[in-house]
């Protein structure tokens, strides 16, 4: 792993937020001031190939990348907030009427969240 892409992992690993490659860009300038945005999504792709971060795609919205620590998505409609939430697990289930093994599953919420939902009753 090269120190861009070990410091990348890792600022994604402390997040609390589902960061943009702008806002990892951000942070990683601080660090490697020389370094230039390319750097970041070339290694934002190897680290997505190689399954140590996840790549959030939501249809209008720029992508954002988090762990890969099985957990689930509430999306806000209005201002594209991403929170992280834990539904039951739906491997079981899946497996069951798939009838076979898969790789993986994404699951995403849509909802308005509470600040949004405040602004328009406002």
């Amino acid at each position: 792993m090269t120190k861009y892409e070990r410091e990348i992992y890792n600022i994604i690993l402390t997040s609390h937020e589902h960061l943009t490659p702008a806002e990892i860009y951000d942070k990683l300038v601080k660090i490697y001031p020389g370094v230039v945005q390319a750097t970041v999504y070339n290694n934002l792709n190897k680290l997505c190939e190689s399954g140590l971060v996840r790549r959030v795609s939501v249809e209008g919205m720029q992508d954002r990348y988090d762990t890969v620590q099985r957990h689930d998505h509430l999306i806000c409609r209005k201002c594209g907030r991403i929170m992280d939430i834990s539904f039951e697990d739906l491997t079981l289930p899946l497996r069951r009427q798939l009838g076979e093994d898969f790789i993986s599953y994404d699951l995403k919420v849509f909802y308005i969240c509470p600040e949004c939902r405040k602004k328009n009753t406002s």
